[in-house]
């Protein structure tokens, strides 16, 4: 494809297929096709050979196309031709005796080898009936350097001490006029925005290469007790692998034995390294910086989080925004207008009474400063960027549609649980009786949990534990019936447990009563028949959770926070983070009903969530935005996906969409205007072929720039 109207037509060729829906993306060069079971894909491929392009089903490792190698030896070729002929039409004190003849010997390679990409694929696209950008180009330098050769051999021009003016219009001496300059220059400069649009595309692609790279080559298998090297490809669910200090994890998987710290930068964007140790689990692409693990394989091949992310990014980059769809349906109808367009100014000139050479160097100018280049190259290029950039960042988007949903939404649902607080029990709170130490009672308590599994339990032994290290032995471990555990530790019996209010002093009272009116669970932990601390356990909030509801009220959005549990508890984390309106109190299935009430009454609304019961109201959302630390089946329903835990991500989403957004939008914008402004121009006469040749290169390449500058958002 050359253009995008060889993706228009491939697109619309496919279309004509029963059963078969497919986007083609001339920035990515891929085809997103969906297609009935009966449907052979070979059929797909044979389809776009009779729109005269090639195509081959996805491999894993696509070959790196040569064409940019064969591109840039064109362009230096044709450069070095064409400076000398551009130099002499343009400089009459350096137009010699013979000097015509030598542009002639000059200028014919560069139209005839130079050229060779545009007029092959004029006239595949002739033989198939339609017309591209490649058939502006084609017939406007052929159509120069044809009437050079005339006027050269047939007219006046080819005698010995001719010269003639350069002209930035179209005004140059009848019968004696050649534009070999014209012919050989748009060639250069076309071939030179296609080689730097061809880098720029390679670049703004890179973020998708980058994570694709992420991943080991190779990996130490532990197999009877050996370390064997093998390649990841043959790595299988519940083998064990050993991951030293400084190498990327193999795939995803849960540590068996050591401990150590895990950059996940990349698949984050987070920059603090992760501690990890046994039953940790740990993800495919990421590094170990610390000491030596044992990890069992839990997801391997297309199965592991980061295949799922370069998938999504791919597909995401594949589709193409409404902004688009507008685009291609003008650049479909764009070049047959454009010819008919260069006709009527070949009459108009002609029956004006101006020379045939004026009249035909008119006609050329439209043709060439027509070519709707950069109206194709403005949605995929900055889409490519975005989502790449996003992947980096780890904010993956799903498709072009959702940036437009970006932009309208004014309220944002916050599911509690997972998304504003971490989802895990600790221990926020201890307050101990009168000549009662912390250390002490933690230790005791943390005795005697170690027997629990229980959330709150492993809370108080995960706090014990750091706080005064190994915890002592128990005996007579025994569970009390709805009121807590007792053991014997160091000599003593000891309970610990929620319902226990007897012998308890008054400022324990207090502290409990307090704990439980914030929604906070309150333990308390007694021996000798006497009360001797108070626990306050909680879900804690995100550190970063208040810092992200400021990012979103900056952005224009309305917070509200949506939970299952109740108001006292509700009331506390909106409190702590910002947030003023709450819906507390919800079973799973009412989100959705609390979602479209907010709908009905005008609101355009985002959903945080991370779990299986979040699903139905991330999907019911205007803009569903999924935390990657959650369930499959969250991030299934999401529009978004936002890798790392942090809420704040939300915000850095939303403002790279509406950011991607208004890049394609200023991007359609400067291609139409060029367009519209250039055309009327060209056709009155007032730009030479060669001005119009280097315009219409350069707005490719300021697209493409543009865009790049997307790379650049943090």
């Amino acid at each position: 494809m050359t253009c995008a109207s060889c993706a228009n037509r491939i697109e619309r060729k496919l279309n004509k297929l029963d059963g078969v829906t497919a986007t083609v993306n001339y920035a990515t060069e891929k085809a997103n096709v969906i297609f009935a079971e009966d449907i052979d894909p070979q059929t797909l491929v044979a389809q776009v050979e009779a729109a005269g392009y090639t195509a081959q089903l996805p491999t894993k490792q696509a070959p790196e196309p040569e064409e940019r190698d064969t591109l840039r030896d064109r362009l230096l070729g044709s450069a070095v031709l064409s400076v000398p002929v551009v130099a002499m039409a343009m400089a009459p004190a350096l137009q010699f005796t013979y000097w015509q003849w030598v542009s002639l010997a000059l200028a014919s390679p560069v139209i005839v080898w130079g050229a060779w990409p545009f007029h092959r694929a004029a006239w595949m696209n002739l033989r198939h009936g339609a017309a591209t950008m490649d058939t502006l180009v084609s017939i406007g330098t052929l159509a120069a350097y044809l009437w050079s050769l005339y006027a050269l051999l047939l007219g006046s021009a080819g005698v010995p001490g001719m010269t003639h003016p350069f002209e930035l219009t179209i005004a140059r001496g009848a019968g004696e006029a050649i534009y070999l300059e014209v012919a050989a220059g748009v060639t250069t400069f076309i071939l030179a925005g296609r080689y730097f649009e061809s880098r720029a595309k390679r670049r703004a692609g890179a973020a998708l290469r980058a994570l694709l790279d992420l991943g080991a080559k190779d990996v130490a298998v532990l197999r009877d007790g050996v370390e064997t090297r093998v390649p990841v490809g043959q790595l299988a669910v519940g083998d064990r692998f050993v991951v030293r200090p400084g190498e990327k994890v193999a795939t995803d998987g849960v540590v068996a034995e050591g401990t150590s710290a895990i950059d996940a930068s990349m698949m984050t964007g987070e920059s603090v390294p992760v501690e990890v140790g046994p039953d940790a689990a740990v993800v495919g692409g990421t590094v170990n910086v610390g000491g030596r693990l044992v990890v069992v394989a839990k997801n391997v091949g297309e199965r592991t989080q980061l295949a799922r992310i370069a998938r999504m990014v791919e597909q995401a980059q594949t589709g193409k925004a409404a902004v688009q769809r507008l685009a291609d349906r003008v650049s479909a109808v764009f070049v047959p207008v454009v010819i008919a367009l260069a006709v009527a100014t070949l009459m108009f000139w002609l029956g004006a009474g101006a020379s045939t050479s004026a009249a035909f160097t008119a006609a050329v100018a439209v043709l060439i400063i027509a070519c709707p280049c950069a109206l194709g190259l403005a949605t995929p290029t900055a889409l490519l960027v975005g989502t790449g950039r996003g992947a980096q960042l780890g904010i993956l988007i799903k498709g072009p549609e959702v940036l437009e949903s970006t932009r309208r939404v004014d309220t944002v649902v916050l599911d509690k649980t997972g998304t504003v607080t971490t989802g895990q029990m600790s221990l926020v709170g201890v307050q101990v009786a009168e000549g009662e130490d912390v250390e002490t009672v933690l230790r005791l308590a943390g005795a005697v949990e170690d027997g629990s599994e229980h959330p709150i339990a492993r809370a108080i032994v995960k706090a014990a534990r750091d706080k005064v290290g190994v915890l002592p032995p128990v005996k007579d471990f025994s569970a009390i019936e709805g009121r807590g555990v007792r053991a014997k530790v160091s000599g003593e019996l000891v309970t610990v447990g929620r319902m226990l209010d007897a012998g308890l002093p008054a400022e324990l009272v207090t502290a409990k009563a307090e704990a439980e009116g914030r929604g906070h669970t309150a333990v308390v932990v007694a021996w000798d028949g006497r009360g001797r601390a108070v626990l306050v356990v909680a879900d804690t909030v995100k550190p970063t959770s208040a810092e992200a509801v400021k990012l979103l009220r900056a952005l224009g959005l309305s917070p509200v926070l949506l939970t299952g549990d109740n108001e006292a508890v509700a009331r506390s984390v909106a409190a702590e983070v910002g947030i003023t309106e709450v819906i507390a109190g919800v079973l799973p299935e009412e989100k959705v009903e609390v979602i479209a009430r907010l709908q009905r009454s005008g609101k355009v609304v985002a959903m945080v969530g991370d779990g299986v019961n979040d699903a139905a109201a991330l999907a019911t959302a205007d803009l569903g935005l999924a935390m990657g630390t959650g369930t499959d089946v969250a991030i299934e329903a999401g529009d978004l996906t936002l890798v790392r835990g942090d809420l704040r991500a939300a915000a850095d989403a939303i403002r790279l969409s509406r950011r991607t957004l208004r890049t394609i939008k200023g991007n359609l914008f400067w291609a139409f205007a060029y367009n519209v402004a250039a055309l009327p121009l060209a056709a009155a006469g007032l730009l030479n072929p060669m001005l119009a040749g280097a315009a219409m290169a350069a707005s490719s390449v300021f697209v493409v720039t543009n865009s790049l500058r997307l790379r650049a958002f943090h």
